[in-house]
């Protein structure tokens, strides 16, 4: 043993020397040497050692002016920065300047001042990456989501070269660092320590004042109503910073018990002179479809194409309810704009960024037109081809009362788009009739789309697409990425007239009601688009029993109460709450209409929940994953391998032998294999449907292994290698 580790501590010295080698090399280069000896490198060193302190003012500029070169992609947009934001720019330099103080409280002030320094670097870089792929920048919660990129294989977030050179330059810098922890020189501090500290205490203390007197000022802000237009204002440490300080809901001035019960009051005064149906009245099945990334091109000047690339959804325009959904965001964050339509809440109240699926709903249930539906007898599901822990929608869905999920993992889906990241929504339409026939019910269906999903390729895929593109004005990138993106939305359109098809053919009355969750991630700008606002989405809807068409703009939070309201369906505090706001004229956005809905929402999410009565509140549901039962049938040895025929298997099913999961090939819906070595006569076998991080969704019945020929195989193989053996020993 004593051997062995001596080997590897060899081992480690020659690494490490041979690591050493080209450092060492550069160091001693005559170009490094000369300025090493020159009278500028002289005169910077006596700065930094007699002047440090105040050295770290330009020090901290530079930073800030990097940070924002790299987050704008433009060394002139970083310039426009300093010259039109000079508030903003000298506060984010302020704050770097308190975050390099910390060096004054160590010897190796060098050290910790590259190390300091490295870390606003390394965020800007990470920030820069991220804007090349997305429209809205890096935050806080972005963190919440690093497992679930890692299960988004080849959609284009994060290449393989692009992770390998961020590994190689992660391991370089770490390398730099040591060496440089090894051999840099240590600060003999002239003042008492005790004097240093209480200089940087005061230095981060002062944060914090600073910043109140400058958002009292109105030179920044606490809150950004677009995100990414709030970091290129503000500054993006401010924005990233903010996004990781501001989380959750502050308490509302004035929330009490006795406010909370007069707001529930007053709206159950009005609902109360409204028409409710009686029991006896049918009621309409109720299916919301959320349209990835879905954008009507007709409403973009630039855009010129061979036909109309969504007939359908223009048909539904002028025969049914439309207009413009005003969304919480552009380019992405999708489970935002989902969490407005599902619970009629405001994304507004939360932090910067903040997708409360992934912070909040993680520790507390919400009421959600789910629950409202499903106490008026309703059965209520969500059909979505794409992961079902993808921002915890799972645990979200449960905490929202939706009675079963039915995700990817449950669904046998075997057509991509043409890059192969992204299912086509086909699959959606059995998916749905699957759940609204599984309960004898009427249904809340909730439906998400994945097929319009960014990124989109800046290089010609499909040589022939059904639709032709011209991007007037836009390089030729520009025009390939505009082109993959229409044709994909005219297969949505496609999609969706096969799905209402498909309802209308069950002979019952339904409800259905589209939108766009946001812009797709095209860089866009408002003077694009007709409606000047990038956070004006379309909504679309169709009803075959005769509901009247009203057209009006509508906030995501007020969509699905505004249709409620035309069903009479008035039960539910956020519900009452909107119609009884919309009934007054108060005005979405304003802080007539926001403030009481603020305080709502921060009773439920946040406080004690004074808008109950004791009984009547609204829990969690022990949601169900998918509808259908996964079954094993029978089980045979071929060929070296275990066939397992049944019904239901996906591409995410996996076979579990005596509970303990092993490799599985999916060959159809109704057919799995595994290896003849992983599994004997009298094993018990199971199908799981297995999502992210080895979540099992839902299980099969078990199933014990036998089959009489495999031990005549088995024998029969047997027989065959001991008469090779004779023969050879013959």
């Amino acid at each position: 043993m004593k051997r062995f580790f001596s080997k590897i501590k060899t081992g480690v010295v020659w690494l490490g020397k041979n690591i050493k080698k080209p450092f060492i090399k550069l160091a001693n280069s005559k170009a490094v040497q000369s300025y090493i000896g020159s009278k500028f490198h002289k005169t910077w060193l006596m700065l930094w050692d007699k002047y440090s302190f105040w050295m770290h003012i330009p020090l901290a500029m530079l930073l800030i002016f990097v940070m924002e070169w790299m987050s704008r992609h433009s060394f002139t947009a970083a310039c426009g920065f300093v010259v039109n934001h000079t508030g903003p720019f000298l506060f984010n330099s302020y704050c770097i300047f308190v975050a390099l103080s910390i060096v004054f409280l160590s010897k190796r002030r060098g050290w910790w001042r590259v190390f300091v320094s490295m870390i606003f670097i390394i965020l800007g870089i990470i920030n820069s990456v991220i804007l090349l792929n997305r429209v809205s920048p890096f935050g806080y919660t972005d963190l919440y989501m690093i497992s679930d990129l890692l299960t988004m294989q080849d959609s284009n977030y994060f290449s393989a070269q692009e992770a390998m050179l961020a590994i190689t330059a992660l391991i370089i810098y770490i390398i730099i660092m040591i060496i440089y922890l090894k051999i840099g020189k240590k600060k003999q501090n002239g003042k008492p320590f005790w004097q240093r500290l209480i200089l940087v205490v005061a230095l981060w203390v002062s944060l914090y004042p600073s910043t109140l007197l400058l958002r009292n000022s109105g030179i920044m802000t606490s809150y950004f109503g677009n995100l990414a237009q709030g970091y290129l204002d503000y500054g993006y440490l401010y924005g990233f910073s903010t996004s990781v300080l501001d989380r959750g809901m502050n308490r509302p001035f004035g929330y009490s018990k006795s406010k909370i019960e007069s707001i529930v009051d007053e709206d159950s005064a009005y609902v109360s002179t409204l028409e409710i149906p009686s029991e006896d009245d049918s009621q309409p099945n109720i299916v919301v479809i959320l349209l990835e990334s879905f954008y009507d091109v007709s409403e973009a000047d630039f855009i010129e194409t061979s036909e109309d690339p969504i007939p359908y959804i223009h048909y539904l325009e002028q025969n049914y309810s439309t207009g413009h959904c005003i969304v919480p965001v552009v380019g992405a964050g999708t489970c935002n704009s989902e969490f407005e339509v599902l619970t009629g809440l405001s994304c507004n109240f939360f932090g910067p960024g903040e997708y409360p699926q992934k912070t909040i709903l993680k520790e507390t249930d919400v009421e959600s037109y789910a629950d409202v539906l499903s106490e008026d007898g309703y059965s209520t599901h969500v059909v979505h081809n794409n992961g079902g822990n993808f921002y915890s929608r799972a645990n979200a869905f449960s905490m929202m009362g939706f009675d079963t999920f039915t995700s990817k993992e449950l669904l046998d889906i075997t057509d991509y788009t043409p890059l192969g990241n992204w299912p086509t929504d086909d699959i959606l339409i059995d998916g749905t009739l699957d759940a609204m026939n599984s309960t004898p019910e009427s249904d809340f269906v909730y439906t998400i789309t994945v097929e319009g999903h960014g990124a989109y390729p800046t290089y010609q895929v499909e040589e022939d697409p059904a639709i032709k593109v011209n991007a007037v004005g836009k390089t030729e990138e520009e025009n390939w990425a505009w082109e993959y993106y229409i044709n994909r939305i005219y297969n949505v359109d496609d999609f969706v007239k096969q799905y209402i098809e498909a309802l209308d053919a069950r002979g019952e009355d339904t409800l259905v009601i589209m939108f766009g969750d946001h812009l797709p991630t095209m860089g866009l700008t408002d003077d694009e688009i007709a409606t000047g606002d990038l956070y004006k989405t379309k909504y679309f809807t169709w009803n075959n029993f005769g509901m009247e068409k009203v057209d009006e703009d509508l906030a995501s939070y007020q969509l699905v109460s505004e249709f409620l309201n035309r069903l009479n369906i008035h039960n539910g505090n956020i519900n009452a709450y909107h119609q009884t706001a919309m009934a007054e004229g108060k005005e979405r956005g304003t802080s007539e209409y926001m403030n009481d809905l603020r305080m709502l929402q921060y009773d439920i999410m946040y406080g004690d929940r004074y808008t109950y009565e004791v009984g009547t509140e609204y829990g969690p549901s022990d949601i169900i994953m998918g509808v259908n039962d996964v079954t094993i049938d029978s089980a045979y040895f071929f060929n070296g391998r275990l066939h397992i025929y049944g019904d239901e298997f996906t591409k995410w099913s996996k076979v579990y032998v005596n509970d303990q999961q092993v490799s599985t090939k999916y060959e159809s819906g109704q057919v799995l294999s595994i290896k003849a070595s992983d599994v004997k006569n009298g094993d018990v076998i199971k199908v799981c449907q297995v999502g992210s991080s080895n979540t099992i969704f839902r299980e099969s019945n078990e199933y014990t292994v036998f089959d009489p020929n495999y031990v005549e195989e088995e024998e029969e193989s047997e027989l065959e290698e001991s008469e090779t053996s004779e023969d050879a020993d013959e």
